[in-house]
């Protein structure tokens, strides 16, 4: 008589420890290169179309949402193990004084590469008087 499942306990606790985190699923490098600052972010099995980049208030928030796939065929099919996940993720970085009209974004193989102007700063100086 066999009391243990086939598969050990703790691979499905590490499995959920390590996937309720979102944003492990959208991880990214940002670096600054040409007074441009640069994201690129991997977002696997996600179209161009469920993807958006919003701007506000220095913010910049990228969404990726994929839809439950319930079909006719799920019907028919006896999941043994579904790891594949369906939701909404999304990651905000703050960049200041953005110039909204100048962001430029392209996904291609997973990669969403975004490349956000610097916004000019003036350096004015006024020198004030202690009284």
């Amino acid at each position: 008589m066999d009391l243990m499942p086939r598969k050990f306990y703790l691979d499905d606790i590490f499995d959920d420890f390590i996937s309720s985190r979102k944003e492990q699923n959208m991880k990214c490098d940002i670096y600054e290169k040409g007074g441009d600052y640069h994201i690129e972010m991997d977002i696997p099995g996600f179209n161009k179309d469920e993807i958006s980049v919003e701007t506000k208030d220095g913010y910049l928030t990228i969404t990726a949402e994929k839809k439950t796939e319930n079909n006719e065929d799920d019907k028919e099919k006896n999941y043994i193990r579904r790891e594949r996940t369906y939701g909404k993720y999304e990651r905000s970085f703050y960049l200041g004084d953005l110039d909204e009209n100048k962001i430029d974004a392209s996904f291609e193989n997973g990669i969403l590469k975004i490349t956000v102007p610097k916004k000019e700063e003036t350096t004015s100086k006024k020198v004030i008087e202690i009284k």
